[in-house]
C-alpha cells in the first residue's frame, strides 16, 4: 500500500527546515594550538627560572648546624 499523500509541499517544507537550522560554523583549530602554545612557553620559562635562580641557602648546611 502507498504511503498517504501529504498536503504539505515537501520542497517547501525541506527548504524552512533548511532555514530554520542554525548555520554550522567549521571548528576553528587555530585558538586551541595559540593556548597551547602559551601554555608550553609558560611552563618552559617557569622551568628555565627554577634552574637558573640561585638557591636560597647560601651557606653550606654543615656549617650552619653549630
Amino acid at each position: 500500500m502507498p504511503p498517504a499523500s501529504s498536503a504539505l509541499d515537501q520542497d517547501a517544507l525541506a527548504r524552512a527546515r533548511a532555514l530554520v537550522e542554525p548555520p554550522r560554523r567549521p571548528e576553528r583549530i587555530w585558538p586551541v594550538l595559540a593556548a597551547a602554545a602559551v601554555m608550553a612557553l609558560a611552563a618552559l620559562s617557569f622551568a628555565t627560572a627554577m634552574i637558573m635562580a640561585p638557591p636560597l641557602v647560601t651557606q653550606p648546611v654543615a656549617e650552619s648546624v653549630d
